[in-house]
């Protein structure tokens, strides 16, 4: 298990952003990222969570709506990484994989892609 102060955890969320191509970061629309201490009771392993309307389901009556937000779970992946670095790869990971939920790819083809 891993010790991190919250605002060196954010920092790292943001360095994972920061390693998103910048033209994959342009396309996304009405999102925000936020980290939260730890996810719901019932699902104590999650990592992260996408919440919104992928890219590719949203259609001409998508308007004025709230951010999409992706929620990174600080706690799950403290407790799961042995070290720094095995820390700073899983939250790019996370980052990563709820990101291509933003623009409608699915579970099953992130695994296929080798980002679950």
């Amino acid at each position: 298990m891993q010790h991190l102060e919250a605002a060196e955890f954010d920092d790292a969320v943001g360095a994972a952003l920061d390693s998103v191509p910048a033209k994959l970061l342009d396309m996304l629309d009405n999102v925000a990222v936020v980290v939260h201490d730890e996810p719901p009771a019932g699902d104590p392993e999650l990592l992260g969570v996408y919440e919104g309307v992928p890219l590719t389901e949203r259609d001409t009556a998508y308007g004025a709506q709230l951010p999409d937000r992706i929620v990174i779970y600080r706690g799950p992946l403290l407790r799961m990484c042995a070290d720094r670095q095995e820390l700073r790869d899983e939250i790019t990971i996370t980052v990563v994989h709820e990101l291509a939920h933003h623009f409608g790819i699915d579970d099953e083809r992130l695994h296929e892609l080798g980002w679950s």
